[in-house]
């Protein structure tokens, strides 16, 4: 069965340190090679892993906390929480917490992920939204508070300030762009994203760098580089993450924007692997190395690693795809989405409904399936295609 923190010096034909989606889906992948061997976790979090997609996203809509839940229990898997690795040690194969309990492991896989970017300020009034501990503060919050501010344009932001609008909160959304998410959709969408969420009572502050945070008789006060000031019940941020990788640096793995894969997995360290969000990979579909912040990154390459360490050796040549929601608007992407590319709108009903197709060189890098689902396979042979494609051939490729 499955054993919560478990007495120190332990010692495990796999370690996985890190608690996410991607070491879930490890554990998953070892079972389905090696249904026996004793698998330790090693995380930070005082959570087993869930699934975080809900975070900003169904737990809104009314789904209950218990849904999210992996269910990583099974035989001869132990899970040690709330406990950080601090020491790698390859040459021992020896991991060391900042408790100095002591893991020894034959396969390790690192499966960090990120940490927040923070500002240099406030840091006990500002939540930056990415755990389930996060979503139960935030949850707190809006028992008793009216309006909020998130600042951030992109992924989590957007998503967060249609979770709390929908809850009947005011939203004040503050970020540096022109428009929300203007870094990822072609400058047509952005607009009409931006004007969308104006219609739905957001308070948009767009083109708004924040530089403090002032606690006033318990409500807080915003400032912005332009002078101007937001008082608020609480405040949420969502400006992206950093990957992990101090414990893969000070053990001289190989490290670049994340900890460097190859394409079994592997670190540079022939017994260690990575994946997920802290790991970079090659992309044979983008002909580039990457590193992705995605679920489905996480579920599939989590269970690839899991398999290898077992014994297997499969290539890691996944495209991931992500997705979102947004009020009733939403989509499913894959592939790059860099607004600086050539892009060819493809729509069925302008802005509500149809597929973006972003170029370099004649051949599609990413295609957006704006309320368009069911489509990933055939966006990701499209991006498979050599080209040369242009506007002309592309038009009602995907429907």
């Amino acid at each position: 069965m499955e054993t919560l923190n478990s007495s120190p010096n332990s010692r495990y034909k796999y370690l996985i340190v890190g608690g996410g989606m991607t070491a879930d889906a490890a554990v998953k992948g070892i079972r389905s090679v090696d249904p026996v061997g004793d698998i330790g976790i090693l995380s930070a979090e005082s959570d087993a892993p869930y699934n975080r997609p809900p975070l900003s996203k169904g737990l809104w809509k009314g789904e209950p906390v218990e849904s999210i839940w992996r269910g990583t229990a099974g035989p001869n898997v132990t899970l040690h929480l709330g406990r950080t690795a601090q020491v790698l040690k390859p040459v021992d194969k020896r991991v060391i917490d900042t408790e100095n309990n002591s893991y020894t492991y034959e396969k390790l896989l690192i499966a960090t992920g990120g940490s927040p970017r923070t500002l240099p300020f406030g840091s006990e009034h500002i939540i930056y939204y990415r755990t389930l501990a996060d979503y139960k503060r935030l949850r707190e919050w809006t028992e008793h508070g009216k309006k909020f501010a998130v600042i951030g344009g992109g992924f989590i932001g957007s998503e967060v300030t249609a979770a709390l609008t929908t809850n009947g909160k005011e939203v004040a959304m503050i970020f540096p762009g022109a428009d929300i998410g203007d870094r990822i959709y072609p400058h047509a969408l952005a607009k009409f994203l931006t004007s969308f969420y104006t219609k739905k009572g957001v308070q948009l502050q767009a083109g708004e760098k924040v530089i403090g945070l002032e606690d006033l008789n318990n409500r807080l006060v915003v400032k912005t580089e332009s002078g101007k000031e937001v008082l608020v019940d609480g405040v949420v941020a969502g400006i992206g993450i950093e990957p992990n990788v101090e414990l893969a640096v000070a053990a001289k793995l190989k490290v670049e924007n994340g900890i460097v894969v190859d394409d079994f997995l592997r670190t540079s360290h022939y017994d260690i692997y990575s994946a997920g969000d802290v790991a970079e990979f090659f992309s044979p579909a983008l002909g580039k190395r990457m590193r992705v912040e995605h679920e489905d990154n996480a579920n599939t390459m989590g269970h690839v690693a899991g398999r290898n360490m077992a014994g297997k050796a499969e290539t890691y040549a996944h495209l991931p795809f992500f997705y979102s929601d947004l009020f009733e608007l939403g989509y499913e992407a894959v592939g790059e989405l860099d607004s600086r590319l050539e892009t060819f709108s493809d729509w069925k009903e302008p802005n509500r409904e149809g597929v973006i197709y972003y170029l370099r060189n004649g051949r599609v890098r990413g295609v957006l399936l704006w309320n368009v689902w069911g489509k990933v396979e055939a966006a990701r042979q499209l991006i498979a295609e050599p080209g040369p494609l242009s506007a002309d051939n592309l038009k009602g490729r995907i429907t």
